[in-house]
């Protein structure tokens, strides 16, 4: 039987959604050069409705690709930069006694926003830290015995830089595994950074967000998010991802594995990325590209092989290497 024979009607309409994705993409490319990777994992953890942790050297887009990505959105948007001074009230919010009535009114904190972008997470102590355990998780925050939802959509982004350490705090294991991805954003290539300098100075001044658009409505990206739950996993793609993790709880050179929410992560990111290639059914290959980002922060490798140079990216692709994909 001949290839063009063979007729793949989709179950689901993706025609709006890779559409949507297509536009933004092209509207960041107008200021962004050569990111294309860590755009599209932005794409599908707005998709999956995950947060994202987004790790590099200062000078590569990380703060200006999160903000350029909320401006394409019709939606809420706030920034926080943290820094060690910052108190939870600073980002939850607080009880103010209003003298008229002499009753005590709770004013909402910046997270209380749509898309939140966080600059230098790291750099907040632990206690503003544990402020975001509850949100990040549940979408809500408990002050006063009261309990305040998050409209969605709802999606926290996070800097931080791996380089400078002074006044800086690690992140609790409890609230790395609340993101979704970690991204790790590298230099461009010299052709990436001729086309920086090109598209700079085109823009003759022009502030990149007076450049970009928006494209998508609120009611738009709560539309296409509903898609998600409808693409196909296949029973044997689920074991394959059940498989990978299983193994990074019994890997020699790992001393913490992947935990439940991580086999989740990878299936709910990979049904998104299935999407925004505009197939409804999940096959190998979107496992494969989700992977890394989803296990980068969740897995912890053994002392000895930390001190050898070896990286969490390297016992993931071993890992990949060592399980037998479906057919």
């Amino acid at each position: 039987m001949e290839t063009n024979d063979l007729n793949f009607d989709s179950r689901i309409n993706l025609e709006k959604l890779k559409e949507a994705v297509i536009k933004i993409k092209a509207e960041l490319g107008k200021i962004i050069v050569g990111q294309d990777n860590f755009i599209d994992l932005l794409i599908v953890a707005l998709l999956a409705d995950g947060h994202v942790l987004i790790e590099g050297v200062p000078g590569v887009a990380k703060t200006i690709t999160a903000k350029l990505l909320s401006k394409t959105i019709d939606t809420g948007f706030s920034r926080l930069q943290f820094t060690p001074d910052l108190m939870p009230s600073d980002v939850l919010g607080t009880s103010v006694l209003n003298m008229k009535t002499s009753e005590f009114e709770f004013r909402e904190g910046p997270i209380f926003s749509n898309l939140v972008l966080i600059d230098e997470i790291n750099r907040a102590p632990a206690k503003t830290q544990a402020a975001l355990f509850e949100v990040m998780e549940e979408r809500q925050i408990s002050i006063d015995g009261n309990t305040y939802k998050m409209k969605p959509p709802f999606m926290v982004l996070a800097t931080q830089n791996p380089i400078e350490q002074e006044g800086t705090y690690a992140l609790p294991e409890a609230q790395l595994d609340r993101f979704l991805f970690k991204i790790d954003v590298g230099y461009p290539n010299l052709d990436e950074e001729f086309l920086i300098l090109q598209t700079h100075q085109d823009r003759k001044g022009a502030l990149p967000q007076a450049l970009i658009s928006s494209l998508i409505s609120e009611s738009d990206l709560l539309e296409y998010k509903n898609k998600i739950f409808d693409i196909l996993v296949e029973e044997k793609i689920m074991k394959y991802i059940a498989e990978l993790i299983i193994k990074t709880r019994n890997h020699p050179h790992l001393y913490l594995g992947g935990s439940p929410r991580a086999s989740i992560a990878i299936l709910n990111s990979s049904k998104a990325w299935a999407a925004i290639n505009g197939r409804d059914f999940v096959i190998p290959e979107d496992i494969k590209k989700v992977i890394y980002p989803v296990l980068r922060h969740r897995i912890i490798l053994t002392p000895e092989r930390e001190m050898e140079g070896m990286t969490a990216d390297k016992v993931i692709e071993m890992i990949l290497q060592s399980v037998e994909v479906p057919r």
